[in-house]
């Protein structure tokens, strides 16, 4: 099938015992791939009030018909599953080149349930499955997992998706790590992994990805492509000094959050910037499979080349902790990587804990502007060591276990990423709603808040503003299921994608149905997480972003407004006061849901 490799393989652990199934047709019209299907996995496979770290829970891991296409930038897989930081349905996205890998190897998707009596891995070889045993794997880095499997099987081409010694520990935020330095990071997906005693996914195969309409998709990938390279930010800034371009322009707003959102300004922004990498360490640049803007970093450290750090991570190690210092930045990020954690919830959660020891709330001293301490903490969450096991499960967990919960800069328990809402009210309710918890890439408004893209907004409005989160929070839904990349959506737009999945899959999906996708994907997971316990409470900020205003800049005097805004937002997305999904809506999505109703 075009875009498809039609397969869907479930992995009984308990059993030791892999097993093809087709992927139905009918999913691959409602739901496309990645993100959607394993939404539609886990709603039929899960009961939303299990534990998430018991055997009960399901790991999926699925791409989508892009991937793999020779369509630029399309290469993404998503993880998706029931978060143990948040208890909401999560899904974490990743580039490198595994999701191509998984779909040469025969499979749209891993269902992986149960749980290993041993540590075991999973290989995907062309078309064959097998499940082998991964103990002398245990204990190892991602790096170190990674090499040691494409040694053991003889192909320095495997691609591995693994956890590393956060996820082996059960760090409610640890991550999944493909290619040594793609991270499907949020959500504690690798907690998930290591919980069923998974240590590795690796794939590889020679499977052909065709597509439907070769000549309409050709020329859609010349013109797309064009329209990726002129575009001011894929094709300007992000090429340039990488998604680290952000810093300086983030913090001229006066939005770049600082000491645990106690600011939004960094006075040392400069020597954690874009800029300054690109001058000093930058030896070269990266990029995933198929990527022509190429924003990942390539640096030099005392002789020793590594991945360089992305924004977030650069904004959670660095101002969030009143950090200034780009290697140690650099040297924390290296090291998360290794030990499979989510680099924004580990700097956020380490600023938690400065703040706290700041105000005497806990007897630990910990403090805003030592880099080696946060190094320190790094390796200590990681190997749950001393004060590590208690920050590894999470800022919230933290602080409300030392009596201040609202010193957690966190959404649904999981940690706010590197924008100050109460100058972005957009992106604020985009915060507040999101399916997953703390969370940008669901329903990025900093695009046209700060970016201007597609069109510049007023940050400080609330006019409109409901509309514009719900459209971009179904699209990006979409493009997580196509198995694009994100950053295509600064140039292009619902009709694009539209026309791209149609020219390889042979269906027909214009812009309306785009969004229509994306908007089912949505109620799905909103569905599960109202039924896991989740109500009109949860889409919310910290006080402090409620109540406390910012003191710098042009956002001076400003909070984050909730209200009317999130009342707009529900009737827009066609939910009761409450945020539950009415009958009418559900039936209009084609979303037929099975008892237990809606709490």
């Amino acid at each position: 099938m075009n875009g498809y490799a039609e397969k869907i393989l479930h992995v009984d652990l308990a059993r030791e015992r892999a097993e093809e199934k087709p992927f139905p047709e009918e999913w691959r019209r409602t739901y496309i791939g990645g993100r959607g299907l394993g939404v539609r996995i886990l709603m039929d496979m899960v009961d939303p009030g299990i534990d998430p770290l018991g055997p009960e829970n399901v790991l999926v891991f699925a791409t989508g018909p892009v991937a793999g296409s020779g369509f630029p930038m399309g290469s993404r897989y998503d993880v998706v599953t029931k978060s143990p930081l948040t208890g909401t349905m999560t899904s974490a996205n990743s580039g490198g080149k595994f999701g191509t890998s998984m779909k040469r190897a025969g499979y749209d998707a891993i269902v992986i349930r149960g749980r290993a009596e041993r540590p075991v891995y999973i290989l995907l070889d062309s078309g064959h499955a097998e499940i082998r045993d991964a103990s002398v794997l245990q204990g190892m880095t991602t790096d170190e997992t990674t090499r040691a499997l494409q040694e053991d099987v003889d192909d320095p081409g495997l691609s591995v998706a693994c956890i590393g010694p956060a996820g082996e520990r059960i760090v409610r935020f640890a991550g999944i790590i493909n290619e040594t330095s793609r991270a499907a990071g949020r959500g504690g997906v690798g907690a998930v992994m290591g919980s069923k005693n998974v240590k590795a996914v690796a794939a590889r195969g020679s499977g052909r990805i065709t597509v439907a309409d070769r000549d309409r998709f050709l020329a859609l990938k010349t013109a797309l492509a064009e329209k990726i390279r002129e575009n001011a930010i894929s094709g300007g800034g992000l090429p340039r000094f990488g998604t680290a371009v952000l810093v300086k322009i983030i913090n001229e707003s006066y939005i770049l959050p600082t000491r645990n959102f106690q600011s939004g300004h960094f006075p040392a922004a400069e020597k954690v910037s874009g800029e300054l990498m690109t001058d000093t360490i930058l030896t070269a640049k990266a990029g995933c499979q198929g990527c022509i803007i190429r924003c990942g970093r390539e640096v030099v450290i005392e002789g020793r080349e590594m991945a360089g750090p992305e924004y977030e991570t650069i904004w959670a190690f660095g101002p969030d902790c009143g950090i200034d210092d780009l290697v140690a930045i650099s040297e924390a990020n290296v090291l998360a990587n290794d030990l499979g954690l989510d680099t924004i919830s580990t700097g956020a959660t380490i600023a938690c804990a400065m703040e706290l020891s700041e105000r005497g709330y806990i007897d630990e001293e910990i403090r805003f502007g030592d880099a080696e301490q946060m190094l320190d903490l790094v390796r200590r969450i990681g190997y749950r060591e001393g004060i590590g096991d208690e920050l590894a499960e999470g800022s919230f967990r933290f602080a409300r276990r030392y009596g201040h919960p609202e010193l957690s800069m966190s959404v649904k328990r999981q940690e706010l990423p590197a924008y100050d809402p109460r100058g972005l009210q957009g992106h604020g309710l985009a915060y507040a709603t999101s399916v997953r918890g703390g969370d940008h890439v669901y329903g990025y408004l900093v695009a046209p808040e700060v970016l201007g893209s597609p069109e510049k907004l007023d940050p400080y409005s609330n006019v409109g503003k409901a509309e514009w989160v719900k459209t971009f929070q179904d699209l990006t839904a979409f493009i997580d299921s196509s198995g694009s990349c994100l950053f295509t959506s600064f140039p292009l737009g619902a009709a694009d994608y539209g026309a791209t999945v149609s020219a390889v899959t042979g269906y027909r999906i214009d812009a309306g149905e785009v969004l229509r996708i994306g908007e089912r994907i949505w109620n799905m997971q909103r569905i599960f997480n109202m039924r896991a316990g989740c109500t009109r409470e949860d889409d919310t900020l910290p006080p402090r972003l409620l109540k406390e205003p910012l003191t710098e800049g042009a956002p001076k005097g400003r909070v984050w407004e909730r209200e009317p805004l999130l009342d707009e937002y529900y009737s827009i997305r066609g939910w009761d006061r409450e945020g539950r999904p009415t009958p009418e809506r559900l039936s209009d999505l084609g979303i037929e849901l099975e008892a237990p109703p809606l709490p």
